[in-house]
């Protein structure tokens, strides 16, 4: 369970394809726990259920110790089953509230949101029941096939400025956009590509993590 509130800057979704299989996914993990990654997030679309509890319980314990929060993609029932951090849903899996209920009030609670209406119905809902809007795409993207058409930073700030729920960035977003997504009000920057199969995902997350600390300013290692 969540503890502290998580730095989401650098959220990591992982793609299994994109790693190279579950294995290659925990070493990804690995690396970007290394590098300072703020949270994870299994996303595993093609994993039946068993191969999605198992590949969670890599992660939770490849990132043990670490304060890392790890969030389950689509299914709450897994992320209950194995002891994760919390789950996050789309507009089209189970209801929010639902999502809560099950949860209970100290997991993380995250929901995906295109529009500015969505946003807005996210902030109707009883106080505590979404603790993040994962905003986007903000550019087409592949990682998702069936995603809605592409929000643009404009469309992002218009949705962060909608809402007093935390947002962060999602769809081919880079180390380069995170003044944008600063700027905009988000929170931080959920990346897939920018990570996932990279030569080096250590790397990868540390020049993410360096973009958005300086684009606030802000100290850290190089």
């Amino acid at each position: 369970m969540i503890g502290a509130a998580p730095d989401w800057g650098v959220y990591l979704v992982t793609d299994t394809a994109q790693c190279g299989g579950p294995q290659a996914v925990a070493r990804t993990v690995v690396a970007a726990r290394s590098a300072g990654v703020g949270a994870v997030q299994l996303r595993d679309p093609d994993a039946n259920t068993r191969e999605l509890a198992a590949l969670g319980r890599a992660l939770l314990a490849a990132l043990s110790g670490a304060g890392i929060p790890l969030i389950v993609n689509d299914r709450v029932d897994v992320a209950l089953a194995i002891g994760a951090d919390g789950a996050h849903v789309g507009q089209r899996d189970l209801d929010p509230v639902d999502a809560r209920r099950l949860l209970g009030p100290d997991r993380h609670l995250g929901l995906s949101v295109e529009t500015v209406d969505q946003a807005r119905a996210a902030g109707r809902l009883p106080p505590g029941t979404v603790n993040l809007l994962g905003v986007g795409p903000i550019r087409a993207t592949a990682s998702k096939p069936d995603a809605a058409p592409a929000t643009g930073w404009d469309g992002f700030a218009r949705i962060c400025a909608a809402t007093s729920i935390p947002c962060v960035a999602i769809g081919r977003v880079t180390a380069a956009d995170a003044g944008q997504v600063r700027a905009a009000g988000g929170v931080g920057m959920a990346v897939i590509s920018a990570i996932c199969g990279q030569p080096d995902p250590a790397e990868a997350t540390r020049r993410l993590r360096r973009a958005w600390r300086d684009a606030a300013g802000e100290t850290v290692e190089r």
